[in-house]
């Protein structure tokens, strides 16, 4: 598994150098839609029928106020509007390079 040698804040977007040397810049609202967290997705019962979230709420305006490694595959973004509770892992952050093409466009 890839991890980042460095995260920054670079204007409204979180940039990402992964050990490869590959870069990703995520805009923090883009982030914060995508958090991986039961508040945005919901949690999944042990028939498989999802209870609650809020999938495809926009958050703009959100922001990044700082992050947190979590071990050794995942960080925890502390938002402006108080979510912090989404661990993005690694995999889960590259699988959202797909999705960020389709946001912007």
């Amino acid at each position: 598994m890839k991890s980042p040698k460095d995260v920054q804040i670079i204007g409204q977007e979180i940039a990402i150098l992964w050990q490869n040397g590959e870069e990703d810049y995520f805009p923090m609202s883009f982030l914060r839609e995508f958090s991986p967290s039961a508040e945005n997705i919901g949690e999944m019962d042990i028939l498989g029928k999802v209870h609650g979230g809020k999938p495809g709420v926009k958050y703009p305006g959100v922001s990044v106020k700082g992050w947190e490694f979590m071990g050794n595959y995942a960080i925890r973004f502390n938002f402006s509007d108080g979510h912090d509770t989404g661990l993005f892992s690694y995999d889960y952050l590259t699988a959202l390079r797909e999705r960020l093409k389709d946001w912007i466009t």
